[in-house]
């Protein structure tokens, strides 16, 4: 039987790849399956070279993040990206060379596979939808309905908010892998196992180390990025808050 790893949401950091990567070996994993936005972050092509060049199969699907860098490096400037974040959109796109170009642009919005007893799995980056629509753990059902009304999977498995979640919706198990690179909550990376049973992981890695790497790229936001997504993420409540205002409606 196949055994997968899905890992959501790295943004460039590559120090958080690479200890989930080393777990993944560790646990045997047959496949990765890559849910998104590898990109932007502050080591964008360092972190795309090293999934694209790993010697385990790996599949993609497109995130917002890797959409935004290809409509910048195609000269427009996506107006869903808030202007403190422009800058750091622009200095990714200038930090890729035609064939990591090439490489984003061939991948799907979705995949579909089979896991054993798991059924069949729908992986997307937010919503089956599009690429944007925000929902949580406390996101009412009957906001969540009328999106996966018609998905036919067992399994859906999605990120974009980077907090790892596992529940139904409707007759459909929903589950957030969380962040490799970007987590909300307790430092350190999220991502998902998936087999005969389905495991949320989250693997610990060096966060001064990380951070120091990352405060020695010339990413626009290396300090901040460092500091409050390494170091010290905001907590999950925090972000559950916030969030409550931007959710599916």
């Amino acid at each position: 039987m196949t055994t997968y790893a899905a890992i959501y949401d790295i943004h460039g950091n590559l120090p958080a790849l690479e200890a989930v990567l080393s777990e993944i070996r560790a646990a045997g994993i047959d496949e990765i399956v890559v849910g998104g936005d590898v990109i932007p972050g502050p080591m964008p092509r360092e972190t795309l070279d090293r999934l694209l060049e790993l010697d385990l199969p790996v599949r993609f699907i497109r995130g917002n993040g890797e959409r935004v860098v290809l409509a910048e490096l195609d000269g427009i400037e996506s107006e869903e990206v808030p202007q403190p974040f422009r800058e750091g959109i622009r200095w990714t796109a200038r930090q890729l060379e035609k064939r990591h170009e090439t490489s984003i642009a061939s991948w799907p919005a979705h995949l579909e596979l089979t896991a054993g007893s798991l059924g069949t799995i729908l992986f997307c980056h937010a919503t089956p939808r599009n690429d944007t629509e925000i929902f949580t753990r406390n996101t009412a059902e009957a906001r969540l309905l009328p999106v996966f009304t018609g998905v036919r999977a067992d399994v859906v498995v999605c990120g974009h908010t980077h907090m790892q979640f596992d529940r139904t919706v409707g007759g459909t198990r929903v589950v957030n892998a969380g962040s490799v690179g970007m987590p909300f909550g307790d430092p350190g990376a999220y991502w998902l196992e998936l087999g005969r049973e389905l495991r949320l992981r989250h693997t610990p890695y060096d966060l001064a180390a990380a951070a120091e790497r990352i405060r020695g790229t010339s990413y626009p936001q290396a300090e901040e990025f460092a500091r409050h997504n390494v170091l010290q993420p905001p907590s999950e409540q925090q972000i559950l808050s916030a969030y409550a205002n931007a959710e599916l409606r």
